[in-house]
């Protein structure tokens, strides 16, 4: 049997999913806008206010393997926050912090000394003269609800914009979003579908 994988940069505001019941449905996009593929879903998910990378496809197989939490797949995310992190916050960062009653795993965290060439966002962010920012790249082997938002903000700088960049695979291979802008997708090489499909 033959699967379909996509890699696709989401972009901000659009629904992770190819339908939209809720009272916002005519004012919100959803894959179904950019994606005319059927039968396949995401493996994982982007919340509505975030940005970057999305695997999508219709072998439940791959998707369970991808999705389990004992594969712990590192995925890389950029964050934009206020404020420029302390190497103190950053160590939080590294050893885990408490959201949600419970303690995140350890993570990678660090911060980018110059900013990220990306797309702008549209809307742009929210831009206040007194408040700097700054960009950090976080390497994360679980995914909780708003995970990455819930940990800067617990060490003192909220984020402003959230981008996905890789997906660890694994030693052979790392997904990213090069060669596409936002609203764009492609299928998996030949080479990439084969190292994936041999999980």
């Amino acid at each position: 049997m033959s699967y379909s994988y996509i890699l696709f940069y989401k972009p901000y505001n659009v629904l992770c999913q190819f339908t939209d019941d809720s009272l916002h449905s005519n004012q919100r996009e959803t894959l179904k806008n950019y994606i005319e593929i059927p039968n396949i879903y995401s493996v994982g998910r982007l919340d509505l206010d975030s940005e970057g990378l999305l695997l999508l496809t219709d072998n439940n197989r791959v998707k369970h393997r991808l999705c389990e939490p004992s594969f712990a797949h590192p995925r890389t995310y950029w964050s934009q926050v206020e404020n420029i992190p302390s190497p103190q916050a950053l160590r939080q960062l590294q050893q885990g912090v408490i959201i949600q009653g419970k303690k995140t795993k350890k993570a990678r965290a660090n911060l980018l000394i110059n900013e990220p060439e990306l797309p702008p966002r549209n809307p742009p962010i929210r831009y206040r003269r007194e408040i700097p920012t700054a960009w950090i790249e976080l390497q994360l082997t679980e995914g909780r609800n708003r995970q990455v938002r819930r940990m800067t903000a617990s060490v003192g700088h909220p984020t402003l914009r959230l981008i996905r960049v890789k997906m660890g695979i694994n030693s052979h291979l790392e997904l990213t979003l090069t060669g596409l802008s936002p609203g764009q997708w492609r299928k998996l090489t030949d080479l990439e579908q084969k190292i994936l499909e041999k999980l």
